[in-house]
């Protein structure tokens, strides 16, 4: 189904609803929420070529209406609508494009004051499986929305969860289409990175007509949970995922959380960005004790790639992998790439600051193939603070600060920087 015929099928029944919606429960289970975020990007990058920009970033005000209804009973189905409206407005200058907040005029090199999206969402369920038409915010290890910036990365398709199995989430999705974080409509989905230079032995970017989505969550113990998804991004990549995970509260102040993650990547289709072979196996693990969280993860990539695919296959639009151990803003997916990390995180609660944590986390690659017959290395350092109001009539107002260092030895095209993101956030619920 195209994005179109979505459209067309969202507006017909919720014109049915309209007539249908007479029980006080689609109003009576309403959550509706303000959401307003003030957001700060500054990064400054090594350019060694001086007549090249030096420093990107922007500071913006956000404003997200979410509003959910609850449900109405229309025959055996229950039926809803939601609705995400999201606004933000660029309160510095113009300081460029590589900050992917807002839409950038690449022909003008001028960067949006401002950038609207707003997207609507059907649901429909019976009994614990619902289906979602519309906007959709998936969570799943082959696709990932993007909460990261100022606004939310979305996509258009239908989507359908069940949970009418015992212990198992069942998850079957087709998405038309991907709205980025730094865009106001909908785009088909490319291969990151998205603009390929053919005089460099590289392919340019060809679409897909839309991505496929099956899995399944499986609680096998309540400690241990196996998983297995698909996605197929038709023409350019097929994704096979395995994921394992073991967490247990050993006593009142100790637990442990792991996980063990493997994916398998191939050409899909017309094969538009060449061949596809690569794989990657993420192993983590974290102890909790008392108001101190430390964790380590390791993390490989294998394969011989593809000659136009040096990265594991990634969406275009700077689509997150977060079900990757080391993804951060060095992403650690280069060819032969072997990476760790380790963090530590602190809980002041129990010193009179409660509502404040603090993060410092270390990720560490090398053994990357240039294809020419060096390796690379990259690093980078996190710190990341967070508080939020605990009481008072400022409860739930919310800051945080990110400092990111990241360092390139060998990696052609790519230089250091140095990152800071400064963000606010208050939600009112109605």
């Amino acid at each position: 189904m195209r994005r179109h015929n979505l459209w067309i099928a969202m507006c017909a029944a919720t014109a049915i609803l309209g007539t249908t919606a007479t029980k006080a429960d689609f109003i009576d289970d309403r959550q509706v929420q303000l959401k307003l975020r003030n957001f700060y990007l500054d990064r400054q990058i090594d350019q060694p070529d001086p007549n090249k920009t030096q420093d990107f970033g922007s500071w913006s005000q956000g404003v997200t209406l979410d509003a959910k209804s609850g449900y109405a009973q229309v025959g055996p189905v229950q039926v809803g609508v939601d609705v995400l409206a999201q606004y933000a407005l660029r309160l510095s200058g113009d300081r460029g494009d590589n900050d992917y907040i807002m839409p950038y005029d690449y022909i003008n090199k001028e960067q949006a004051r401002d950038n609207a999206k707003i997207g609507a969402t059907l649901k429909a369920k019976i009994s614990q499986t619902e289906l979602r038409v519309g906007e959709i915010l998936p969570a799943t290890p082959v696709v990932h929305f993007d909460p990261s910036r100022q606004l939310l990365t979305t996509f258009q398709g239908a989507w359908l969860e069940s949970k009418d199995l015992k212990n198992a989430k069942i998850t079957l999705g087709y998405l038309g289409g991907i709205n980025a974080r730094y865009e106001n409509q909908v785009q088909d989905f490319k291969l990151w990175p998205n603009e390929l230079n053919t005089e460099k032995n590289q392919v340019k970017s060809g679409d897909s007509d839309g991505m496929y989505v099956a899995g399944i969550d499986y609680q096998i113990t309540p400690e241990l949970q196996a998983s297995y998804y698909y996605g197929d991004v038709t023409n350019i990549y097929r994704q096979n995922y395995v994921g394992f995970a073991y967490n247990k509260k050993l006593d009142a102040h100790n637990k442990i959380a792991t996980h063990a993650r493997y994916f398998d990547n191939t050409e899909s289709g017309d094969a538009l960005y060449g061949d596809i072979d690569s794989q990657a196996l993420s192993l983590k693990a974290a102890w909790t004790h008392g108001n101190h969280t430390v964790d380590a993860g390791w993390q490989q990539m294998f394969g011989e790639h593809g000659s136009h695919t040096p990265f594991m296959p990634t969406l275009s639009g700077w689509v997150p992998q977060p079900y990757l151990v080391n993804w951060s803003v060095a992403s650690f997916i280069r060819k032969d790439e072997k990476s760790w990390s380790l963090g530590y995180s602190y809980d002041f609660k129990d010193v009179g600051v409660n509502g404040l944590t603090a993060t410092l986390r270390h990720y560490d690659g090398h053994n990357i193939d240039n294809k020419n017959g060096t390796r690379g290395k990259e690093d980078e350092n996190n710190f990341i603070l967070n508080y939020v109001v605990p009481e008072g009539k400022l409860k739930g107002l919310g800051f945080q600060w990110m400092y990111i260092d990241v360092n390139y030895d060998n990696v052609p095209g790519f230089v250091d920087l140095e990152e800071h993101r400064v963000a606010t956030t208050y939600t009112f619920k109605f």
